[in-house]
């Protein structure tokens, strides 16, 4: 079976896109199975850019098709941030817990009629030696005044979804599967595999 790399190391966002993209016709393997540790930088100004030079740089390197995703909150009050800095957002380093801290307190005192925002995300997928499409998916929801939930990663414990009256955070993988920004912006992504998939048959034909 074709290989498709994921352009992450991250344990939970590889546990979620192995079951976002059950049933392509790929492999899905990571930069630490195939031994790859080149380390891109996201110096991008846009998700877009961020995506893209992480699919590329490891497309590239490995000969594989490469699939790159960069998400960010938006937050409303916050003027459209943290944005493409969600991952750095209270610094280099900072863990997940200490982001959505540093969140809550640069909303201290917004009311939450005040606290939209909506999760936003990119996938970028590099055939090696060509081109790169990206698809996109966005989720809308609220910030929470503290942490809920238990489940999923990053800013999933703040972010509130008032038409199932939960966290991110508090959904079971399968629902979240179904509604977040990755999951919209994944489905997309299947439909352009599957068709990446087909072209070397169909070009033979041809």
């Amino acid at each position: 079976m074709d290989k498709l790399l994921l352009a992450t190391n991250n344990k939970g966002k590889v546990i979620e896109y192995r079951s976002l993209l059950q049933g392509v016709p790929y492999r899905l393997v990571t930069p630490a199975e195939l031994g790859i540790t080149t380390v891109v930088r996201e110096e991008g100004s846009t998700l877009e850019e961020n995506a893209r030079v992480k699919a590329v740089t490891l497309a590239e390197e490995s000969g594989q098709l490469s699939l790159a995703d960069d998400s960010g909150l938006e937050v409303d009050a916050l003027g459209g941030a943290p944005g493409h800095f969600s991952a750095r957002f209270a610094g280099e380093n900072a863990t997940d817990n200490e982001r959505v801290s540093y969140l809550l307190a640069k909303l201290e005192g917004v009311p939450y009629e005040k606290r939209t925002a909506r999760f936003r995300a990119v996938i970028a997928i590099a055939v090696p030696g060509s081109g790169v499409e990206f698809c996109e998916g966005e989720c809308r929801g609220y910030i929470t005044l503290a942490p809920r939930g238990a489940q999923g990663f990053g800013y999933d414990p703040v972010f509130y979804l008032p038409e199932l009256d939960k966290t991110v955070a508090e959904l079971p993988l399968e629902v979240k599967n179904r509604i977040s920004h990755r999951s919209r912006a994944a489905q997309k992504a299947r439909e352009v595999l599957l068709r990446i998939h087909r072209q070397p048959a169909m070009e033979s034909k041809a």
